[in-house]
């Protein structure tokens, strides 16, 4: 479980909170949502969980362990993140950029390495990826390369952030049913703002409104949640 105990952050050059004293935990299941529109902090959020930013105030733990308590190793091995830009070396191969992290920061061997990533790609169904280099595959490739590449820690939770603002509308639906179908052990937290894919894929989620929790609960009872606010907004 994911657990966030009164967690703000503040960016240095603003007045205000990005985010304010967040309560929120993430069961293990398959799925999770941080939901909300652009502006909303769910990204600052996820920086948070992710390290990239430090809370001014509150405390974020993973399985019971404060995340700021891990090591690189730990951390890496317990959190993956995906981030927006997907972030895959253009000089590597999909293999290459699938084996840099096992040779480089647990120091598999690269016979070994290579071996796992092709069992990986076989078990994701995209082989047909393994020689090919970031600028030949499509957008909907790219995302299922940057998820199969961070699998290859085994991390417990991986943060997907905004993984469908660069596809359309038949390769967002693709890629959700390619998520479902996925058989991990490992726990995904999405951050988008697109409640359609949400309801897709996620079971549970976290709505944000400028900074603050809105709506914690089934997707379902989030967009009920929305469309009353929605509603009543306009009454």
């Amino acid at each position: 479980m994911i657990k966030i105990e009164n967690v703000s952050y503040r960016y240095p050059d603003s007045e205000t909170e990005a985010i304010s004293r967040i309560n929120v935990r993430f069961p293990k299941e398959h799925v999770l949502a941080i939901l909300g529109q652009s502006g909303s902090g769910k990204t600052t959020l996820l920086n948070c969980i992710a390290r990239f930013l430090n809370p001014t105030e509150g405390e974020i733990k993973i399985d019971g362990q404060n995340i700021n308590s891990m090591d690189k190793k730990q951390f890496r091995l317990t959190l993956g993140v995906v981030s927006q830009d997907l972030n895959l070396f253009p000089h590597l191969t999909v293999m290459g950029n699938m084996t840099l992290a096992p040779t480089k920061a647990l120091g598999v061997p690269i016979k070994q390495a290579e071996s796992d990533a092709m069992a990986m790609l076989k078990k994701l169904s995209i082989a047909e990826l393994a020689d090919r280099y970031p600028s030949q595959i499509s957008g909907g490739q790219a995302q299922r390369a940057a998820i199969a590449r961070g699998l290859m820690l085994q991390p417990r939770y991986m943060l997907l952030d905004e993984p469908t603002s660069a596809l359309d509308t038949q390769t967002t639906a693709d890629f959700a049913q390619w998520l479902n179908e996925l058989h991990e052990e490992t726990s995904f937290i999405i951050v988008t703002h697109d409640l359609f894919f949400a309801r897709q894929t996620a079971s549970h989620g976290v709505f944000l409104e400028n900074g603050k929790v809105q709506a914690v609960g089934t997707i379902q009872e989030i967009i009920k949640h929305q469309a009353e606010a929605i509603e009543n907004n306009d009454a």
